[in-house]
């Protein structure tokens, strides 16, 4: 199993929470480095599958040779057409590791982690398609990028930020990650700015990879894609993931709307396993500082 990769968070807590049957068919919708679809994969049959997704084309590196696994190098939005070409109408459990994994964030050229100011400003989950964080800032109008700072990375500044980004390039463009430091520095607290840049590099990361929109489509095929009894599992990294997957757990759709039938009872797809996110033990976290900000939630199919 690789760990230089990614370390997979909760791992034991995924893997209880799947509930795995030994000839069952499980899906892992963000494969990274493999840890949890390798660790599925020592607790099936000859007759259990693993089917895992992952757009980026590292993590190619860590395909398992295995009979029982199937990879597809897409993003999981369109989850349901991927299963069913190949011939999977249904399935046991689905399992979500949201997030960045760690071998993207240490991966200095991918420019997902502000520690590195040399490297072209990127974040595409897959680098050979779609617009970079670089074209969005030195393309995007001021309210669009406004938006992206506000919505996405709750900054309190962010018409402000926009406004500065505006200037800043009319002079010169925006393309690496020190660029946009210098641009914003004047808004990074002195002391705890890591927060400050954790949330603008967020707010750009959700919006090149277009990932809420995504997760709200994954979220809503989850509930024909899995069978009765067959679970759920997502682990999230900040509050706007989190709060549309206790949402649908709840509900049934991301705007957490209760609809009820005839007599009163709500209609729900999902029945929650955990009533409160499961968070990483302390022992997990000395290993894993990474695990700190994950949240883990865990639903049955009714």
């Amino acid at each position: 199993m690789s760990t230089t990769y990614h370390i997979p968070v909760m791992l034991n807590e995924c893997l209880e929470g799947l509930a795995i049957k030994p000839d069952g068919v499980y899906v892992d919708v963000t494969f990274g480095g493999g840890g949890h679809s390798k660790a599925i994969l020592q607790v099936l049959s000859e007759k259990g599958r693993v089917i895992a997704f992952d757009q980026d084309e590292d993590a190619k590196r860590n395909l398992p040779q295995d009979s029982r696994f199937i990879f597809i190098d897409q993003n999981f939005e369109y989850i349901s057409n991927h299963l069913l070409y190949q011939g999977f109408g249904e399935v046991d459990g689905i399992l979500a590791d949201l997030g960045v994994s760690s071998h993207q964030f240490d991966e200095g050229s991918r420019g997902f982690s502000y520690r590195y100011d040399e490297a072209a400003l990127d974040m595409r989950m897959n680098n050979t398609v779609g617009t970079s964080a670089a074209d969005i800032l030195n393309t995007a109008d001021e309210d669009s990028i406004a938006n992206i700072f506000y919505l996405y990375g709750e900054l309190n500044h962010s018409k402000a930020m926009a406004k500065k980004i505006i200037a800043g390039r009319l002079s010169k463009r925006i393309h690496t990650i020190g660029d946009l430091k210098i641009t914003l520095q004047s808004f990074a607290p002195k002391f705890n700015d890591y927060k400050f840049w954790g949330q603008v590099f967020q707010a750009l990361r959700i919006e090149v990879n277009n990932e809420l929109v995504v997760l709200k489509k994954f979220l809503e095929q989850c509930s024909m894609l899995i069978k009765p009894g067959g679970r759920l599992v997502v682990m999230s990294y900040h509050s706007l993931e989190d709060r549309l997957v206790k949402h649908f757990i709840q509900s049934g759709n991301v705007e957490g709307k209760l609809e009820k039938d005839f007599y009163g009872n709500l209609i729900k797809p999902f029945n929650a396993i955990n009533r409160k996110a499961i968070t990483a033990n302390d022992n997990e976290l000395n290993l894993n500082n990474r695990a700190r900000s994950a949240k883990l939630r865990i639903a049955e199919k009714v």
